[in-house]
């Protein structure tokens, strides 16, 4: 009884002292994002499923290697908002360098910006992947007269190991290098969105 009662001591506690925490469900920010992934989803099928339509295996090959790397990129966006650093943002801002504005708001909407990276535009990549290997599965099964089975099963592997494995690699160096990577990206958006 005794430690239930210091559980939730602390439990609420943490959840007063924890600034991120917000009393209701963002239900706006919910449909928005589902919305998102639905455009994003269908734009990126739509452009997968036209070029795998009549392509050779290179070709299939560089466009299921090109959602891999979008998704590591996205992935290494999405870590490095949480953990840049805003003083280095600030400082920049108060010189009226080019994309530091945009960098704070960002970071600013860190939850949201690394839930839109991480999860909407790195889980498309992963599906958009694997339903590019099934096209490409099919290219080489009937290329050498292997089973088509053992070819899925060797390739989505191979694809998954990829993805984990770039996205480990990604995740340590957005660690490493959050601030140039944020800026990066800062400056990339800023040519199309403008800083007020």
């Amino acid at each position: 009884m005794k430690d239930k009662k210091n559980k939730l001591k602390y439990t609420s506690k943490a959840k007063k002292n924890n600034r991120n925490a917000s009393k209701k469900t963002d239900f706006k920010w919910i449909f928005s994002v589902t919305l998102m992934a639905f455009s994003i989803t269908f734009v990126l099928t739509l452009f997968s499923e036209s070029a795998l339509a009549n392509v050779s295996l290179i070709v299939g090959i560089i466009i299921i290697l090109f959602f891999i790397f979008l998704g590591i990129i996205f992935d290494m966006i999405g870590i490095a908002v949480t953990v840049a650093d805003a003083k280095v943002f600030n400082s920049m801002a108060t010189k009226k360098i080019k994309g530091a504005k945009l960098a704070l708001n960002l970071m600013n909407k860190a939850s949201k910006v690394s839930s839109f990276c991480n999860d909407v535009i790195g889980d498309i990549c992963g599906i958009l992947s694997g339903a590019a290997a099934s096209t490409i599965a099919i290219l080489l099964a009937n290329l050498t007269n292997l089973n088509i089975f053992w070819i899925t099963l060797v390739l989505t592997s191979f694809i998954a190991s990829l993805t984990i494995g770039g996205k480990a690699c990604g995740k340590s160096i957005a660690i490493n290098k959050a601030n140039e990577i944020l800026y990066a990206f800062a400056k990339i958006i800023s040519l199309f969105w403008k800083e007020k």
